[in-house]
């Protein structure tokens, strides 16, 4: 696959284990830093089946499952970008599907140095330049936080989660 490709196919990529923005694969489908990154942390919840366009479309047990990895998915960036990132306020979390036709879910953490006229609107009112712009790309300076947020969710879902001693808890 050459360099970039993976972005025609996220899901596919992913299943074939060619997508380098998984972070980890999670029970409904994989948990991918974004692209871009001018809110530090940015991930999406990709679906592991690409015939799946809408959430409806899953069974209850699928939907339940999709919107749980969601949540744990949202988790994770919030204790991540807590401990990593200065400044942080909030998650904001959203299944929209209007431009990539695949069920995904958006994690956008957000920050009290966002400028005061876009900090509490949606973060698709960023002017357009910024999601193009090199220096927010995702690229290694991104790495520490990505491996923070691959870290919350091991530890989220019980892996590598540290024992209680007996009688704690």
């Amino acid at each position: 696959m050459t360099v970039g490709a993976w972005r025609d196919d996220r899901i596919g990529s992913a299943l074939r284990g060619e997508n380098p923005a998984v972070m980890r694969r999670l029970e409904s489908g994989f948990a991918v830093i974004g692209d871009v990154q001018f809110l530090p942390g940015y991930s999406v919840l990709l679906t592991d089946d690409p015939a799946v366009r809408r959430l409806s479309e899953l069974p209850r047990s699928g939907r339940l499952a999709f919107l749980a990895d969601m949540d744990r998915l949202g988790e994770a960036v919030e204790l991540a970008c807590r401990r990593v990132e200065p400044g942080f306020r909030r998650v904001n979390l959203e299944i929209l599907g209007n431009a990539d036709g695949f069920l995904h879910a958006h994690v956008w953490p957000r920050y009290d140095w966002e400028p005061a006229e876009l900090v509490r609107l949606p973060v698709w009112l960023y002017p357009r330049g910024m999601w193009g712009e090199e220096r927010h790309a995702l690229g290694a300076r991104h790495e520490p936080l990505r491996e923070a947020i691959g870290e919350e969710l091991d530890r989220l879902s019980g892996r590598g989660m540290p024992t209680a001693p007996p009688g704690d808890g």
